[in-house]
């Protein structure tokens, strides 16, 4: 008998979503099974999303628990129909789960606001840009494992890229645009990307230069991607240990303010690429 795959990241946030739905409605899991007309042990399956569940059984479980707005009833439903696996599982056994989900978060984001203090942006990274960050990973990863994580980041660009690209917003810190990853012509040709990129439509550069001082924020790296509709949201923090993805509405409200803050501090975005430009140019 086969191994039942791992369940996705979309399909545990939506198990989430709905154990949540039900908590709201102030039912226990043995009240929510007795009105679904199911057993407790079934809902516990897809509520911790061992178990998948259909478009139907999502808008029943909505009705049961009274939940009365049909945005956030029809984004799950749309959760619960697409069942579809992405070009991100090819690397299930070769990378973390963590790099996985953040995949498929960016993926699926309606848009996407990031701010980087050290690191140039992963969707914004050249090739060799990438492979100069992995080499410094602890502990060591062996050249193939290299190779691996500088393709599946290269797959990841994809999102700003496809025929519907999303919108994308980066605050980056001078700090990024400094650090000569790779050697003085790799930087070069890395700051030459961020220009290019800065030029697509869809694409928004702020730079922070050090002479801001201080500013909210500081020294963190994260996402924030937005959703069908705002429950959906999700932020995406980098830390040393792996990927984090964050749901809960009341992180979600601050990374949102903390973003502004962010962005009211930076250049604009003009000003910005006349910066990266004076950088690169000292290359």
């Amino acid at each position: 008998m086969s191994a039942r795959p791992a369940p996705t990241a979309r399909r545990i946030r939506l198990a989430t979503e709905l154990r949540r739905m039900r908590e709201r409605a102030g039912m226990t899991a043995t009240e929510a099974a007795r009105e679904l007309g199911t057993s407790s042990g079934q809902l516990s399956n897809v509520e911790t999303a061992r178990f998948g569940v259909s478009e139907d059984r999502v808008r029943a479980m909505a009705r049961a628990y009274a939940c009365s707005d049909p945005s956030f009833v029809d984004a799950l439903a749309a959760m619960a129909i697409d069942r579809s696996r992405g070009w991100w599982e090819e690397y299930r056994n070769t990378l973390p789960t963590g790099l996985l989900d953040l995949a498929e978060f960016e993926h699926h984001s309606r848009g996407l606001r990031t701010a980087y203090t050290a690191h140039i942006p992963g969707l914004m990274q050249t090739a060799d840009h990438a492979r100069e960050v992995f080499r410094q990973v602890v502990p060591e990863l062996t050249p193939p494992e290299v190779e691996h994580r500088v393709s599946h980041r290269i797959k990841r660009q994809d999102v700003v890229y496809r025929r519907t690209p999303v919108d994308y917003s980066a605050v980056i810190h001078e700090a990024a645009l400094r650090m000569q990853f790779g050697g003085r012509a790799t930087a070069r040709r890395q700051l030459e990307h961020l220009l290019e990129m800065s030029g697509l439509r869809h694409v928004t550069i702020r730079v922070i230069p050090f002479t801001t001082g201080a500013f909210p924020g500081s020294g963190q790296s994260l996402a924030y991607g937005r959703g069908p509709v705002p429950q959906l949201d999700t932020v995406h923090l980098d830390q040393s240990h792996g990927p984090v993805l964050l749901d809960v509405e009341a992180q979600l409200a601050r990374y949102r303010t903390l973003l502004d803050r962010m962005e009211a501090v930076a250049l604009t975005p003009d000003a910005s690429r006349d910066f990266i430009h004076s950088i690169a140019h000292t290359l």
